[in-house]
C-alpha cells in the first residue's frame, strides 16, 4: 500500500471478521460489530455537537413529544368514544347539555392537542432543514481543511479517490439522517412502552404483546443481513459508480464538449455509461427483490397474526365486556406496538447502515500526512537570497508502483543560476520539480536548501520561496486581477503590482483591451459576462502569477508551450530582468531557449545524463546534441518552405 495510505487500512478491520462458525464467535463477533458502531456513531455525535449543539437538544426534546403525543391522542380518543356510548345507553340527552358535557371539553381537548403536534411538527421540519444545511457545511468544510493536509501522492492513488468520493457522497446528510433517526428510536421506545401497559393491563391481551416480539425476531434479522449486504455491495461497487459518474460527466464539462460533439463521442459514452449502469443495477436489483420477497412473506403472517387479535377484541365487545372507546384503544394499541416493532428494527438496521458509511469519512479523515516537517521546530527558510539546491543520490518512485520515475540523481543548482531541464516526455522532468517544491518526498537520497534538507524547513514558509508555472496550471474563474493575485495572496499591494506583472508576461494588452479590464470575471461558469480566454492568454495570465509572487526561485514547467515564438522570446527576455540573483528553473522542449542558460539538464529514464552548458553539450556531440539538431533542422525546413 501507499505510503500516503496508512490512514485507511485499520477502520474496516469490523468489516473483515469472519461470521460466526459456533456459539463462542457468536460473543465476539457481536463484540467487534457494536465496538465499530459505537464507535462510530461516538463520530457522528461529536460532529453534530460541533455544529451547534442546539441540534442535539432540539432532537431530543422531539424524541419525547413524539414518543408520548400518540398515546395521548389515544386515550383522548377512547374517552370520547366511552362517553357517547354512556349516553347511547341513556337514550341521548337534550342539545343543551351538550354545552356543559365532557365530550365538549374533550374534543376541545382534542382540537388543541392536534394544533399543537401540528405546530410542533412544522417547527421541528423547518429546524432540521435548518440544521442538515449546517451540518453538510461542517462536513465540507472538514473534507475542504483535511484536503489542503493531504500529500499529493495521496491524489494519485485510486483509494484515496475512492474513500474521498465516498466521504463528499455520504457524509453531507448522514450525520444528522443517523441522530435524527436514533432519536426517532427513543420515540419509539417511548411510544412501544406506553402502549405496552395498556395491553398489559387489558383484559386477556398480556400475551399478544409476546406473540408479536416473537414474529419480529425474523424481520431484524433479515433487515440486519441485508443491510449490511447493501453496504457491502455499495464498497465493493465504487469504481462502477465512479465510471458511471465520469462518463455521465463528460457530456456536461464545458472543457470536454467541444470534442465530444467534434468527434461525435457522446454515444460511445451513453453506451458505456449504460454498459456499467447494467453490472450495477443487477446485483442491486438482485439484493432490493430478495429482501422485499422476505418482508413479504412475514408480512403476511403478522397480517393474520392481528387478525386473530382484533376478532378476540371484537368479542369482547360483542359479549360487553369493554366498551367501543376500549376497542379502538386495545386494537390500536396492538397495531401500534406492532408498528413500533417493525419501525425499531428498520430504523435501527438504517443507523447501523448509516454508521457504515459514516466509516467513508472516518477513512478520508484519517489519511496520515506525511510530507510534513521532521523536525519539531521547523527552520525558516531565508528569502531576497539566491538559494544553492543539491539533489544527492535521489530516486522517487510513485505510491503503488514498483518502478522508479527518477534514478539516483545528482545535481547541483547555484544560487543565480539558470537551469534548463531537457528530455523526451516521461523522462523524469515535471516529477523532479515536485520533488524540489517538496509536493513529494524522495523514496532515496534527499535534496538540500542552503545545506539543509529540504524536510526539516517548515512546509510553508519553504513553498513561498517558490514561482511556479506547472503544465496544468491553474485557471480560476474569478477576475482578471484576482487571477494574478492568487501568485501570493499573503501580499498587501496596490493595483500596480497586478498590472506591472501583467506587462512582464505580455498580458497587459488583451487585458487592457477587455470591457472590465483587470475586473473582468472569466469563464462562463458563474457570470454571464464571463470570458473565455485562448490557452495561449491562459499561460500569460499563469505567468504573470509568478511574477506578480516575486519568489526567489522561478520554476516554469514548459510556460510557453502553447505562445508563439516570438511572444515566447518576449517573455524570456522578462524573465533575463526578473531573475538577477534569482535561481531559475525551467522545462522546455524549444531548444532555442535553452541557449541562454548557465545549465542545460537533459533528463532520459529518470537518469540524468549529460550537464554542462550550451557550447558544452553541443561539444560532446551527445543527446542533447541530437535533440537540439534535429530541431533546429526542422525549422531551418520550415524557414525554407515558407520563402519558397
Amino acid at each position: 500500500m501507499a505510503q500516503g495510505m496508512r490512514g485507511f487500512g485499520p477502520q474496516y478491520t469490523y468489516d473483515r471478521v469472519p461470521p460466526p462458525k459456533n456459539f463462542p464467535d457468536v460473543f465476539r463477533y457481536l463484540r467487534v460489530l457494536l465496538g465499530g458502531f459505537f464507535k462510530r456513531f461516538a463520530y457522528v455525535v461529536r460532529l453534530v455537537w460541533r455544529t451547534g449543539p442546539w441540534i442535539l437538544f432540539l432532537l431530543s426534546f422531539m424524541a419525547l413529544f413524539k414518543g408520548v403525543t400518540p398515546i395521548i391522542g389515544s386515550l383522548i380518543s377512547k374517552s370520547i368514544l366511552n362517553e357517547l356510548q354512556h349516553v347511547i345507553t341513556l337514550g341521548g340527552q337534550p342539545l343543551s347539555a351538550f354545552w356543559g358535557s365532557t365530550v365538549l371539553y374533550l374534543l376541545i381537548f382534542l382540537f388543541v392537542y392536534r394544533v399543537l403536534v401540528r405546530i410542533v411538527q412544522n417547527l421541528s421540519h423547518a429546524l432540521n432543514r435548518i440544521a442538515g444545511e449546517k451540518v453538510v457545511k461542517q462536513v465540507k468544510l472538514q473534507i475542504m481543511q483535511k484536503s489542503k493536509e493531504l500529500d499529493l501522492a495521496s491524489f494519485d492513488d485510486p483509494q484515496f479517490y475512492e474513500k474521498m468520493e465516498n466521504a463528499n457522497r455520504e457524509a453531507g446528510n448522514r450525520p444528522l439522517s443517523i441522530l435524527s433517526d436514533t432519536f426517532g428510536v427513543i420515540s419509539t421506545v417511548i411510544e412501544f412502552i406506553s402502549y405496552l401497559v395498556i395491553l398489559l393491563a387489558a383484559p386477556g391481551l398480556a400475551w399478544a404483546t409476546l406473540v408479536i416480539l416473537l414474529l419480529s425476531v425474523p424481520s431484524a434479522i433479515i433487515t440486519f443481513i441485508y443491510r449490511r449486504k447493501n453496504f457491502q455491495y455499495m464498497k465493493r461497487r465504487s469504481k462502477e459508480r465512479r465510471q458511471m459518474n465520469y462518463y455521465s460527466g463528460l457530456l456536461v464539462d464545458k472543457d470536454k464538449i467541444k470534442e465530444v460533439r467534434m468527434y461525435d463521442l457522446a454515444d460511445t459514452f451513453i453506451a458505456r455509461y449504460l454498459r456499467v449502469f447494467s453490472q450495477y443495477y443487477k446485483g442491486l436489483r438482485r439484493l432490493i427483490l430478495s429482501e422485499n420477497a422476505w418482508h413479504v412473506l412475514l408480512g403476511i403472517v403478522s397480517g393474520v397474526t392481528n387478525l386473530v387479535f382484533y376478532i378476540l377484541i371484537a368479542q369482547q365487545v360483542w359479549t360487553g365486556e369493554i366498551l367501543i372507546g376500549d376497542y379502538t384503544l386495545y386494537a390500536g394499541a396492538i397495531a401500534s406496538v406492532a408498528t413500533c416493532v417493525g419501525t425499531l428494527i428498520s430504523t435501527s438496521a438504517t443507523i447501523y447502515e448509516g454508521t457504515l458509511f459514516i466509516d467513508n469519512l472516518i477513512a478520508f479523515m484519517n489519511e496520515e500526512q506525511t510530507v510534513r516537517p521532521r523536525l519539531s521546530s521547523p527552520l525558516a527558510v531565508a528569502r531576497n537570497v539566491a538559494h544553492t539546491i543539491e539533489f544527492q543520490n535521489v530516486s522517487f518512485r510513485y505510491p503503488g508502483s514498483d518502478r522508479d520515475v527518477l534514478r539516483g540523481i545528482n545535481l547541483t543548482i547555484r544560487g543565480g543560476e539558470t537551469v534548463v531541464l531537457v528530455g523526451l516526455n516521461g523522462a523524469g522532468k515535471t516529477t523532479l520539480i515536485k520533488l524540489l517544491t517538496r509536493l513529494y518526498d524522495p523514496t532515496e537520497g534527499q535534496i538540500l536548501l542552503d545545506g539543509k534538507d529540504i524536510r526539516d524547513y517548515d512546509i510553508k514558509a519553504l513553498y513561498q520561496i517558490f514561482g511556479i508555472i506547472f503544465q496544468d496550471f491553474g485557471k480560476y474563474a474569478v477576475s482578471v486581477e484576482e487571477n494574478i493575485r492568487f501568485g501570493d495572496i499573503h501580499k498587501e499591494a496596490g493595483i500596480g503590482a497586478v498590472e506591472y506583472a501583467a506587462e512582464q508576461s505580455a498580458a497587459k494588452a488583451y487585458i487592457e483591451a477587455m470591457p472590465e479590464g483587470y475586473a473582468t470575471p472569466l469563464m462562463r461558469i458563474f457570470e454571464p459576462n464571463g470570458t473565455e480566454l485562448s490557452i495561449g492568454q491562459w499561460q500569460k495570465l499563469a505567468i504573470a502569477r509568478a511574477f506578480y509572487a516575486d519568489s526567489d526561485v522561478l520554476i516554469l514547467d514548459e510556460p510557453t508551450a502553447s505562445l508563439d515564438p516570438m511572444a515566447e522570446q518576449e517573455i524570456f527576455n522578462q524573465f533575463d530582468k526578473l531573475r538577477s540573483d534569482k535561481t531559475t528553473i525551467f522545462v522546455s522542449h524549444r531548444l532555442s531557449s535553452a541557449t541562454v542558460a548557465d545549465k542545460i539538464v537533459v533528463l532520459e529514464g529518470g537518469c540524468v545524463i549529460e550537464c554542462g552548458s550550451h557550447l558544452e553539450l553541443m561539444e560532446q556531440k551527445g543527446k542533447y546534441f541530437e535533440l537540439f539538431s534535429t530541431q533546429a533542422k526542422r525549422y531551418v525546413a520550415r524557414g525554407a518552405k515558407q520563402e519558397r
